[in-house]
């Protein structure tokens, strides 16, 4: 999901070349997973990253103040449930800086944010009340399958892509869950 994310990225703002990605360092397991699928899309689709740590509002304050400093010419945002808690201070960040952004979740580009790949919530939900209602009709937990997210939405901000100058193609727009006008 991280290097679809990317590649939409790219596909969204071309011209961006060097990628900051923000992960937080307190959260290993998905810092260590996008640290790992990042530089490998990233080199694929020829682009340069930098990575950025951060897990309180301060040290987002502090990356991207070095994102301005290191002329990063997009942001992607690993998943995280501290940048979510965080999206409107993301968001501005973003914003003041010009810098486009992708996201993990519909409520980030909500707020602000320019695009996002991620899991359907509400989809994922709809699948916890079928597992409840398993239970609750005698099933035993461990006898139900395991089962990942198979429901993915793309959502694009054209507001904020406006206010960045990115004009977003029809292919992509096109691609979109989700329009927010």
């Amino acid at each position: 999901m991280n290097a679809k994310r990317l590649g939409l990225l790219h596909e969204m703002v071309p011209q961006a070349v060097r990628v900051a990605v923000l992960v937080n360092p307190a959260n290993t397991t998905t810092a260590e997973t996008t640290l790992r699928v990042i530089p490998e899309a990233a080199r694929a689709l020829g682009l340069q990253i930098a990575v950025l740590k951060a897990g309180t509002s301060q040290e987002i304050e502090t990356a991207f103040a070095t994102l301005r400093r290191e002329l990063a010419d997009a942001l992607f945002v690993g998943p995280d449930p501290v940048f979510l808690s965080r999206r409107l201070q993301i968001a501005l960040l973003a914003m003041r800086q010009g810098i486009p952004t992708a996201l993990f979740s519909r409520e980030m580009v909500e707020a602000g944010g320019l695009m996002s790949y991620g899991t359907d919530v509400a989809e994922m939900f709809h699948q916890v009340g079928i597992y409840t209602g398993h239970i609750l009709k005698g099933a035993k937990p461990a006898d139900l399958p395991v089962l990942q997210s198979t429901k993915f939405e793309f959502v694009i901000n054209l507001q904020t892509a406006k206010a960045l100058g990115i004009e977003v193609p029809n292919s992509i727009q096109l691609l979109a869950d989700e329009i927010i006008e």
